[in-house]
C-alpha cells in the first residue's frame, strides 16, 4: 500500500501540474473544497499518523484547518519525502510492530483514543485512498487526465516525480 500510495500520488500531482493554479484552488464542493485544499488534507493527516507510528515529525497545527496547512509550493517540494517516508517505514516496520494498542490525543475528538495498530494503519492507508478519489474526480471534471488507479496497473518501477 506504501508502493501504491506514491504511485497514485506522482499521478495525480503530474495531472495536476498541468492546471492553472485557480483551477486548483477552485471550490469544487468537496469536503476540503478544492484539489490543493484536499491534497493538503491528506499531507496532514499523512503526517500525523505516520509520526504515530514512526516517532518521527508530525503536521503542524489543527486538522480542522488542514485544508489549508499546505499552499502548492510546499505540496510539490514535500510530498515526494514523505512518500520515501511512508515507503521506507512500511518496509522496515517488524510485523510485531503492529500489535497491540495505539494510543493518542485526537484534536478533532478531543480526548485519548486508542485503537488497535493494525487498524490504525489500515485506517491510514484507506484515508489516503478515500481523499486521493476525491481528488482524482475534481482533476477529471477539471479537464486533467491521472493515471489509472487499479492495483494490477501499477507500474514494476515507478515513475518520477514531476
Amino acid at each position: 500500500m506504501a508502493r501504491y500510495n506514491t504511485w497514485q500520488n506522482r499521478s495525480l500531482y503530474t495531472a495536476a501540474a498541468g492546471l492553472s493554479e485557480a483551477d486548483c484552488q477552485s471550490d469544487r464542493g468537496a469536503f476540503w473544497h478544492s484539489i490543493q485544499g484536499t491534497l493538503s488534507h491528506l499531507m496532514w493527516g499523512d503526517l500525523t499518523w505516520l509520526s504515530r507510528f514512526d516517532g518521527g515529525p508530525g503536521a503542524q497545527g489543527s486538522g480542522k484547518a488542514s485544508d489549508r496547512a499546505y499552499d502548492w509550493a510546499a505540496l510539490m517540494a514535500e510530498r515526494p519525502d514523505l512518500d520515501a517516508r511512508i515507503m521506507a517505514w512500511a518496509e522496515a516496520v517488524p510485523g510485531e510492530d503492529l500489535t497491540g494498542d495505539l494510543t493518542w490525543y485526537s484534536g478533532f475528538l478531543g480526548r485519548d483514543v486508542s485503537k488497535p495498530k493494525g487498524l490504525c494503519v489500515i485506517q491510514f492507508f484507506n484515508h489516503q485512498t478515500h481523499h486521493r478519489g476525491q481528488v482524482h474526480a475534481m482533476l477529471t471534471a477539471a479537464g486533467a487526465r491521472p493515471d489509472d488507479t487499479d492495483l494490477q496497473f501499477m507500474p514494476e518501477d515507478l515513475p518520477p516525480w514531476p
